[in-house]
């Protein structure tokens, strides 16, 4: 069964963004189109002889507390060992520590293969890779030496430690302890993490965590967070740091990964290691954490990509009714994918996925640009990311929730049972919208920051890259009604942008309350932008007769259902975002 599109997935790379031209960058150059889908075709062996057989059995039989000690699938003990030996935990790292040296929209698009075939059996290796980054960014030589290697061969499990039961969204509340000892790169920690990913398991030796602390006397709020490696067992005697886990959580989807509660040195026994200086951990996490959210949109694109192949390929199986014109009984069935309001859910998935998927490549190669390009346009560019992070992490994460229940809806009652997997895809989207700061969070980051950030020059250089694109699409007959659509709607956000700012410094409050909308209303235009770079390279293709017709026509229909039908949404958030009618501030506690 297809759980993504290789030729969609090729085309996104190859065709519409031109991957292969970060070759021409030196630290690129040892790589070729040819290395690129040597990377691809490995990750998709993998994604189908590993992962995939595993999605469901992972799903119904999820991970249990034991003992003190949380017990995982037993095939996930192969799955990381394999990642590990096979280089994919480092494969952005340079050579000469051993990694690949791969471009970052490379790694996240086999990560996209990965995904798309078992999301709870991906999980395990790249929180992995994130923590090791931090190390390899943060952390002196020694501890390099002491972490790195059994981490990056899959020995050892790596891990994110912020949330607290008092501190979610809100880090400045932090509480856990660090208290220093003699030696001043060592400290005594002391508290409670909840909702870790992978934070306790049985298919590695070692756990290592990545954890936020404050420093006994630091500054109160975000200025007084340090980072901290906190391992499991102590790496030199193996012996227990103090790290217990105090229960496990069961989870509406994403079952197969383990999320642990951990009380962290009850015993007064537990020693954390001080990652580069103290009070600059919070800044040392978000270096990380940008690319995270990216990468969360990137999960929930592929779990619905995944639903919406299941879906695809049930639409064309089952037979249901007639076409409206064939009123004998007599005639055979015709398969759902017949009827134009399958067509319309099978086209909202289709649309919105490759749209977001087309978004969140383009956010990777913008990584890839701000680390290997000029420098003369490095701020532009990181500009231009983190004003389009918010988006790509939210408006996929929201949009999944609503195609994978879509995907439900072309199966009827089928799809709301166990027989088939878009229940359990339905489940698993669910939590991105909530992974790496909720969409209320992101919305505000949007509206009340990145917009306003050193006068609005990243709005005017996202504004700057859209025009390019929509001059060029208007020198294409068949792509100028659509590049006068966007332009309209363009305009529309504009004046929409243009009327909150000036309410911005009246009533913050006001300003922000329907920040989550904004982000909608963005997330909107940028995916349509993305789908006229798409429909205009798909458009050239069918000219020029190359390829495959069928699969550049999609495209083409893609383009026109999304203006039709979603980019058309922008004039009624416009409308709710300049009104008077300020509900949500208004509304007291009492009168719910």
């Amino acid at each position: 069964m297809a759980f993504y599109s290789k030729r969609d997935l090729y085309f996104q790379l190859f065709e519409n963004l031109q991957a292969t031209s970060l070759i021409n960058n030196p630290l690129f150059q040892d790589h070729s189109k040819e290395t690129f889908e040597l990377v691809l075709d490995a990750a998709d062996q993998i994604a189908h002889s590993s992962l995939y057989p595993l999605l469901t059995e992972m799903d119904r039989n999820e991970p249990q507390l034991e003992n003190g000690s949380i017990k995982v699938h037993p095939g996930m003990k192969k799955i990381i060992s394999q990642f590990g030996n096979d280089g994919w935990i480092n494969a952005t790292f340079p050579f000469e520590e051993g990694g690949q040296q791969l471009p970052n929209i490379i790694h996240q698009a086999a990560g996209f293969i990965f995904q798309a075939a078992n999301y709870s059996a991906s999980v395990f290796p790249f929180l992995t890779t994130g923590a090791a980054k931090l190390i390899r960014n943060f952390g002196d030589e020694e501890m390099k030496k002491t972490y790195l290697p059994n981490m990056l061969n899959g020995t050892w499990q790596g891990t994110m430690a912020l949330t607290e039961p008092d501190a979610g969204s809100s880090l400045s509340d932090l509480n856990t302890t660090a208290y220093p000892t003699d030696d001043e790169q060592v400290f005594s920690i002391k508290g409670q993490k909840i909702y870790i990913s992978c934070g306790d398991h049985d298919a590695c030796e070692n756990i290592i965590h990545l954890m936020l602390a404050r420093i006994q006397g630091a500054p109160k709020g975000t200025k007084g967070i340090s980072l901290f490696v906190v391992p499991r067992q102590r790496t030199d005697t193996g012996e227990s740091n103090d790290v217990l886990t105090q229960g496990i959580y069961h989870k509406m989807g994403y079952k197969g990964a383990p999320i642990a509660h951990l009380m962290i040195g009850s015993n007064d026994g537990c020693l954390g290691y001080l990652v580069g200086e103290e009070n600059k951990g919070l800044q040392y996490m978000f270096q990380m954490m940008n690319e995270a959210r990216v990468g969360v949109g990137i999960n929930a694109c592929a779990i619905g990509t995944a639903a919406y192949h299941a879906a695809l390929e049930y639409a064309k199986e089952r037979p249901q009714g007639r076409k409206i014109t064939d009123k004998n009984p007599e005639l055979p069935q015709v398969p759902i994918i017949e009827h134009a309001d399958v067509k319309r859910m099978l086209l909202f998935q289709k649309s919105v996925l490759e749209g977001s998927l087309s978004l969140l490549l383009y956010c990777c190669y913008l990584t890839d640009l701000i680390h290997s390009g000029p420098e003369e346009q490095r701020e532009d560019l990181e500009l231009l990311l983190d004003l389009l992070t918010p988006i790509a992490k939210s408006y996929p994460s929201e949009i999944a929730c609503l195609t994978t229940s879509s995907a439900i809806q072309v199966l009827g009652g089928a799809g709301y049972t166990t027989d088939f997997p878009v229940e359990q895809y339905y489940r698993e989207a669910r939590i991105h919208p909530i992974h790496e700061g909720t969409t209320g969070i992101h919305g505000m980051d949007l509206l009340g920051r990145k917009v306003l950030i050193k006068e609005g020059k990243a709005l005017k250089i996202l504004l700057s890259e859209i025009k390019k694109d929509l001059d060029a699409a208007k020198q294409m007959k068949a792509m100028q009604g659509f590049a006068g659509q966007l332009e309209s709607y363009l305009k529309t956000a504009q004046n929409t942008f243009t009327h909150l700012h000036r309410e911005a410094g009246k009533n913050p409050e006001y300003y922000l309350a329907d920040a989550t909308l904004f982000l909608e209303l963005m997330g909107l235009i940028v995916v349509a932008w993305q789908w006229l770079k798409q429909a205009s390279n798909a458009q050239k293709a069918l000219e020029n007769k190359v390829g495959n017709e069928e699969f550049y026509t999609g495209k083409i229909m893609c383009i026109r259902f999304f203006y039709e039908y979603e980019l058309v949404k922008v004039n009624s958030l416009s409308k709710r975002l300049i009104s008077t009618d300020k509900v949500t501030v208004e509304m007291k506690n009492e009168w719910f």
